[in-house]
């Protein structure tokens, strides 16, 4: 069996230090050999779009990867000309490792509340294992009846059996409050976000004029 590996997707507008603390987290907590950070391109589950571009958005994860060991970004969903679903990239991936690699894709709580509304959602197990960022106070009564069968059958007790797919795992780190809304709705109004953004990152946004107050 290859090393294992794990997919972090998301619009990452911008990327932040709770994104990387999290990919940080999931790749020592599970003891994968890299973690590809997946950039949404058109992402078609939001109401509206993400204000950077995909390619700005790209750029941003590149910058923050820099120099942190066993993470990397991964295009291909920006390079799609239409909203691209997570079963497919998955698909994708599973076909390029084999069959036998092991392979997990990390979510939030929140998005695990909603995962039965997913495109395909019950053939992402038979692709990738799934690990889930929890919130303090997670109560598996939150969960719809569908998503909480799965919870409950494919929930790993032994981590030292790994598989390439199948089960489910939950992370045992504490999310830090941090969202990109109000990163971008601070630097909307001009506010210091040095502690929430890598350097890199915010000298990119000032450098293209990201995320400013837009003038009526």
């Amino acid at each position: 069996m290859s090393d294992p590996i794990g997919l972090f997707g998301g619009t990452f507008d911008p990327i932040h230090r709770a994104h990387l603390r999290l990919a940080q987290a999931f790749r020592d907590e599970l003891g994968l050999a890299e973690i590809r950070l997946i950039p949404a391109g058109l992402p078609y589950h939001r109401g509206s779009g993400p204000q950077a571009s995909p390619a700005q958005r790209l750029e941003m994860v590149r910058l923050a990867l820099q120099g942190e060991s066993g993470l990397c970004v991964d295009a291909r969903e920006v390079a799609r000309p239409r909203p691209a679903y997570t079963i497919e990239t998955l698909e994708e991936v599973r076909a390029e490792l084999g069959p036998t690699a092991e392979l997990w894709f990390l979510i939030g709580g929140d998005s695990l509340a909603q995962l039965h509304t997913w495109h395909r959602w019950h053939e992402l197990f038979d692709c990738a294992n799934m690990a889930v960022a929890l919130r303090p106070g997670f109560s598996l009564d939150q969960l719809p009846a569908p998503v909480r069968e799965e919870w409950c059958a494919r929930q790993v007790t032994d981590f030292s059996k790994r598989t390439p797919s199948g089960t489910i795992r939950p992370l045992a780190l504490t999310p830090v409050e941090m969202s990109a809304t109000a990163i971008r709705q601070r630097l909307a109004q001009g506010q210091d976000v040095s502690a929430e953004l890598c350097p890199a990152v915010l000298a990119y946004i000032r450098q293209h004029g990201l995320y400013r107050k837009r003038q009526d």
